[in-house]
């Protein structure tokens, strides 16, 4: 299937690694040119010169930090021509409400909750003056499958379901759509931290994370390219009438697996 996405332009934050990585990756195989932003600016040089030579496209890079609102506007202004924005940098630690003290959950939320939010409104306006866009925002499934043992990334995610919808449900008006994904477990660096933090607050060993792994669908996490090619698929117009809507990739978790 054509995505049609040949010559679109995308940005993708979170890119060096992960969801992000394999998301630039989707894009790229179909054509698409891609303005790569994280903090690692190594990891971004590398994906972005893989890409380039293997999909002849255009992949430039951008190393910001989105806590801070300097960092997020300069990468505003660089995207101002984007036809598509991926929102997808985070790094919520887990924990229960008593290991989680207000420095961590503010910084946790300077960039998963308030970096998509500022990047959003930055970019939603820029597109609204272009004549449109798609926005993608990298979720979780936390935010409705609620675990005490990350609370706070339960209760940010479920911030950024709550906009997501919320923008997303009028945004049509502008000719842009806002779509969210949220993903259950995915085989990342970051899922095996989490697993980790778990084991080590449940059994005291946190190399113990891999029993955790047992009773999930299909007895492992889901790819981090099953997440990035969803998010190509939504950034086209084959899902042009999708809008205010947030997708489960999980494998059935939040519908009662096990």
């Amino acid at each position: 299937m054509d995505l049609h996405l040949r010559g679109k332009r995308v940005l993708i934050t979170g890119a060096s690694k992960g969801i992000g990585a394999a998301a630039a990756e989707a894009f790229a195989e179909e054509g698409a040119h891609l303005l790569l932003a994280a903090r690692n600016g190594d990891q971004l040089k590398a994906l972005a010169e893989r890409l380039r030579s293997a999909h002849q496209i255009d992949a430039a890079i951008s190393v910001v930090d989105l806590r801070k609102s300097d960092d997020l506007a300069r990468l505003a202004k660089e995207a101002a021509e984007i036809d598509i924005l991926v929102n997808n940098a985070g790094d919520i630690p887990g924990g229960s409400i008593d290991k989680i003290d207000e420095a961590t959950w503010r910084h946790a939320w300077e960039l998963k909750v308030f970096g998509y939010i500022n990047l959003t409104r930055a970019v939603y306006a820029q597109m609204k003056a272009r004549g449109g866009g798609v926005i993608v925002n990298d979720i979780g499934a936390a935010g409705e499958r609620f675990d005490a043992n990350y609370i706070c990334g339960s209760a940010g995610n479920a911030a950024l379901m709550a906009f997501t919808r919320a923008l997303g449900g009028k945004s049509l008006a502008d000719n842009i759509r806002v779509v969210g994904i949220n993903p259950g477990p995915v085989g990342t660096d970051r899922h095996v931290t989490l697993l980790k933090t778990r084991a080590k607050h449940q059994f005291g060993d946190e190399n113990r994370y891999k029993e955790f792994q047992k009773g999930m669908p299909l007895g492992r996490p889901a790819h981090a390219r099953e997440i990035g090619d969803l998010m190509a698929f939504l950034a086209s117009d084959r899902a042009g009438y999708t809008s205010g809507v947030i997708y489960s990739v999980d494998g059935g978790l939040t519908s009662g697996w096990g």
